[in-house]
C-alpha cells in the first residue's frame, strides 16, 4: 500500500542520513588528522552507529509482517551479527574500542550501507539506475567476506580483555556446577561466523543473478 511505502521509504531515508554521516565523519576525520582519528572512531561516532544498528532490527520485523519480501535468515544473520560484534564483543570492552579493526568494520558496514539505502530509496519510488543496480548487488560480494574476516579478528582481539576481566563469564553457586566462559562462547561463535557467510555468500550471488543475471533491473531488494 502507499502507507506502508511511504514508512519503508521514511526508513530507508533515516538509515541513509545516519550511516552517510558516519561515512563522511570518518573520511573528514582521516584525511584531517591522518592515522590518529582510526583510534578514535568509535569514541567519534559509536553512538549514531548503535542507534542505527537497533533500528535496522525493525528490517526482522518487516520481513515477518510480510512489509518486505526479501528473505528471513539471511537478513536475521547479518544483523545478528553486527548487534553482537557492536554490543557484545566492542562496546563491553574499552580496551578493544580503540583497535584499528573496529574503524574497517565501520568503514566497511557504512559504504554497503550507504548503496543500499539510496538503491532502496529509489526502488521505492520506482527509480532504477543501472549503475547503481549493479553497485547495489555487486559491492557485497567481495566486501561481506571482508567484514566477516574484520569481524573475526575483532572477536580474536578481545578475547585476552574478557579473560582477563571475566566479562559475561557466569558461574552458578551451589549446589549448581554450571557456569559458562564466555571466551569459550566467543570462539564457538566464531564457527557460527564464518558458516553463516558461506550461506549468506550463496544468498548474495542468487540475489545478483535474479536482479542482474536475467536483465531484470525493476525487483527490489529491501
Amino acid at each position: 500500500s502507499f502507507t506502508m511505502n511511504m514508512y519503508l521509504f521514511l526508513y530507508d531515508l533515516m538509515q541513509f542520513c545516519g550511516h552517510s554521516w558516519i561515512f563522511t565523519n570518518m573520511i573528514i576525520r582521516f584525511m584531517t588528522f591522518g592515522k590518529d582519528s582510526l583510534a578514535d572512531t568509535f569514541h567519534s561516532i559509536g553512538l549514531v552507529m548503535r542507534l542505527c544498528q537497533l533500528l535496522s532490527v525493525l528490517e526482522i520485523l518487516h520481513i515477518l509482517i510480510g512489509i518486505d519480501k526479501s528473505r528471513l535468515l539471511p537478513r536475521f544473520l547479518q544483523i545478528t551479527e553486527r548487534i553482537i560484534i557492536l554490543f557484545v564483543v566492542i562496546n563491553s570492552q574499552e580496551e578493544v574500542q580503540g583497535k584499528y579493526v573496529v574503524c574497517v568494520l565501520f568503514f566497511l558496514w557504512n559504504l554497503l550501507d550507504v548503496v543500499r539505502y539510496t538503491y532502496n530509496m529509489l526502488a521505492r519510488m520506482g527509480i532504477y539506475y543501472l549503475p547503481l543496480t549493479w553497485l547495489n548487488f555487486s559491492l557485497c560480494i567481495p566486501l561481506y567476506p571482508l567484514s566477516v574476516l574484520a569481524k573475526g579478528f575483532a572477536i580474536c582481539v578481545s578475547l585476552p580483555y574478557f579473560e582477563s576481566f571475566g566479562t559475561y563469564s557466569i558461574k552458578l553457586p551451589f549446589p549448581f556446577t554450571f557456569s559458562i566462559y564466555f571466551p569459550y562462547v566467543l570462539k564457538m561463535y566464531l564457527i557460527v561466523l564464518f558458516a553463516g557467510m558461506c550461506f549468506i555468500i550463496r544468498n548474495l550471488f542468487s540475489e545478483r543473478m535474479a536482479h542482474l543475471g536475467t536483465g531484470n533491473t525493476k525487483n527490489k531488494r529491501s
